[in-house]
């Protein structure tokens, strides 16, 4: 990443970023940023991140060539980067991996984190399972309805799930309440954030940590395509599998970048999750970016059918892509979402999270009939157990048959 070097030592990426914080919280970020700044460079974390990569997540994940799909296109060569299949069921276990080791080498006993999905609570709980350590999972209530399978994982798991009332009830409400924790608890706690929004430096912290699935695919397809691909899509809520697959090709200038939102019921409606279509530069738990907002400047309530998207701001770095143009930004309806989430199920035996739905749905939309002889590598980050209670509800099936 020669050219690439956001964030600044502030933590600016472009104009978007920064510590937006309490007091209380400026000493335990400074000293967080200095502990991860010497741990990255420190062999014997790296030695036993990649073990952990390797032989407990299962990782590399497979780059796979979706044939069926890219047939129905009659458009690009479509591969799937397949982080769903990672131990957990996504993307998520490489942050969290990365960060309770971190959490550790700084004598943390206590691990606080916020859900949406549940899948960022799942590797989290996960992973404190694994050390040992104490866990305690915020979560919108509810989030919590829509989530079954997540939070009976986290339970088995040794988790302690907290109910968020307030608000919408969902991923930016949790994310308040850890905050809130946090600061109450600085002492003996690490926050594992999961996505790479937050203060600095969470937005360039998970970037590095998810960053595993660009490195890997890049590789992937150097070895299968003999060349880079043409296009790179994924989802985008907080934002972390996308700038995870993105961040290793930034330099690439000829390979296109694509961020997909959930437009929940319509991008110009009230119901929509679509920040960087529908929002505008403000400040929101700690960092200066795209969120939705009204007028005087409060933050609006987000909604998509994916638990995982349902977030009124995005990441800085992505703020800062979409600014500089690197990359673009669209919005999917929750109605497109569900087709495509059918979709691949019956084409490639493959049933996707919604989350990445999103990003399918773009591509069946804009790719039909279009980009032939170029390749795409599109980041299927979650698998699709989780949301199979909430797509049946949707689509009029009966689970109780």
């Amino acid at each position: 990443m020669s050219n690439y070097n956001e964030p600044n030592k502030t933590g600016r990426f472009g104009q978007f970023g920064g510590m937006y914080v309490s007091e209380t919280l400026m000493p335990l970020l400074i000293e967080l940023d200095q502990a991860y700044s010497k741990i990255k460079k420190d062999k014997n974390f790296q030695k036993e991140l990649k073990d952990l990569f390797n032989n407990y997540v299962g990782r590399p994940s497979p780059l796979f060539h979706a044939a069926n799909i890219s047939k129905y296109l009659n458009g690009p060569k479509v591969y799937f980067k397949r982080d769903e299949l990672n131990h957990t069921g996504a993307h998520k276990i490489n942050n969290c991996l990365g960060q309770i080791l971190l959490a550790k080498k700084m004598g943390k006993t206590r691990i606080i984190a916020e859900t949406g999905a549940g899948q960022h609570g799942v590797a989290t709980a996960t992973v404190c399972a694994l050390f040992g350590l104490e866990c305690h999972i915020y979560m919108g209530s509810k989030d919590i309805i829509r989530q079954k399978p997540n939070v009976f994982r986290m339970k088995l798991l040794g988790a302690n799930i907290i109910p968020v009332e307030s608000g919408s009830k969902s991923l930016k409400d949790a994310m308040n309440e850890a905050l809130r924790d946090w600061i109450k608890n600085v002492r003996d706690t690490f926050y594992i954030i999961g996505s790479t929004a937050g203060p600095h430096p969470y937005p360039k912290m998970v970037r590095d940590f998810q960053s595993i699935i660009g490195i890997e695919a890049r590789a992937q397809i150097l070895v299968q395509e003999k060349k880079l691909p043409d296009f790179l899509i994924a989802c985008v809520g907080g934002g972390s599998n996308a700038m995870g697959l993105f961040y290793p090709f930034l330099n690439d200038k000829k390979v296109s970048i694509i961020g997909v939102e959930a437009a929940g019921k319509g991008a110009k409606t009230n119901e929509t999750a679509a920040t960087m279509t529908s929002g505008t530069p403000g400040i929101l738990h700690g960092s200066y970016s795209y969120v939705l907002q009204d007028s005087d400047g409060q933050i609006k309530e987000a909604h998509s059918i994916s638990a995982g998207l349902d977030y009124p701001g995005v990441g800085p770095e992505h703020s800062h892509l979409k600014k500089s143009q690197r990359a673009k930004y669209f919005g999917i309806t929750d109605k497109e979402a569900l087709k495509a989430f059918q979709l691949c199920s019956k084409l490639e035996g493959i049933i996707p999270a919604l989350e990445p739905s999103h990003a399918l749905a773009y591509l069946f939309k804009a790719f039909k009939n279009k980009h032939k002889n170029k390749v795409v590598i599109l980041n299927l980050c979650g698998r699709g157990d989780k949301d199979l209670f909430t797509a049946a509800k949707e689509l009029g099936f009966d689970t109780d048959e």
